[in-house]
C-alpha cells in the first residue's frame, strides 16, 4: 500500500528540511514541495494563480501515486486551512493509498527567530513573519498529527515521522 504524507505548517517551521530528511528515511519515495508548483515572478496570489498551483500539485501527485516504483509520496506545503488539503485530496485517486497528515508547529518565539534569520539571509521577504504568525492559530485547529519542532532538528522530526509511518 502506498502512503501519501501531507506535511504542513507555517513558513519557517522546517517543512522543507523535514521533508528532505524523510526522503532519505522512507524509500522508495518522492518529495514534492507545493511552492515549486507556484514559483512565479512576480509572486501573486490571485484566483488564477491559486487554481494553477492546485492543478500543478494534483497533476504531479497523481503521477507519483500511480507510479509502481514509489511507496511513499511526501508533500509539503503551507496549507494553513484544512480546505486546501481537502481540495487536493478530492482530486486524487486514493484507492490503496494511506493518507497521513502532519502539522509541524513551534512557538511564536522560535518562529520569529527562524524567519528573521531567513529574512536577514535574503531567503524570505519582510512580510513573511507577519503572515506566518497570522497563520499559526489556523494549524492548531486542524485535525492532524502535531509535532512541535522547537527543540528538535529536522532529522529528529523526520525520524519521529518515519518511525510512526512504518508502524501504521
Amino acid at each position: 500500500m502506498k502512503t501519501l504524507l501531507l506535511i504542513n505548517g507555517p513558513m519557517g517551521v522546517g517543512k522543507t528540511a523535514v521533508c528532505k530528511a524523510l526522503l532519505e528515511r522512507l524509500t522508495p519515495s518522492v518529495y514534492l514541495d507545493g511552492d515549486w508548483c507556484w514559483n512565479i515572478n512576480p509572486f501573486q496570489v490571485t484566483d488564477e494563480t491559486k487554481s494553477m498551483a492546485l492543478d500543478n500539485i494534483t497533476a504531479m501527485l497523481s503521477r507519483f501515486l500511480a507510479s509502481p516504483e514509489l511507496n511513499y509520496v511526501i508533500f509539503g506545503w503551507v496549507m494553513h486551512r484544512f480546505e486546501i488539503a481537502q481540495s487536493i485530496l478530492d482530486c486524487l485517486k486514493l484507492n490503496a493509498v494511506k493518507v497521513i497528515h502532519y502539522t509541524l508547529l513551534c512557538s511564536e518565539q522560535t518562529l520569529c527567530q527562524r524567519i528573521n534569520g531567513d529574512i536577514q539571509a535574503g531567503l524570505r521577504h519582510g512580510d513573511a513573519l507577519e503572515r506566518s504568525l497570522s497563520y499559526l492559530p489556523l494549524y492548531i485547529e486542524q485535525n492532524t498529527i502535531k509535532i512541535m519542532t522547537d527543540r528538535l532538528s529536522p532529522q529528529q522530526v523526520a525520524e519521529i515521522i518515519a518511525r510512526q509511518v512504518k508502524e501504521k
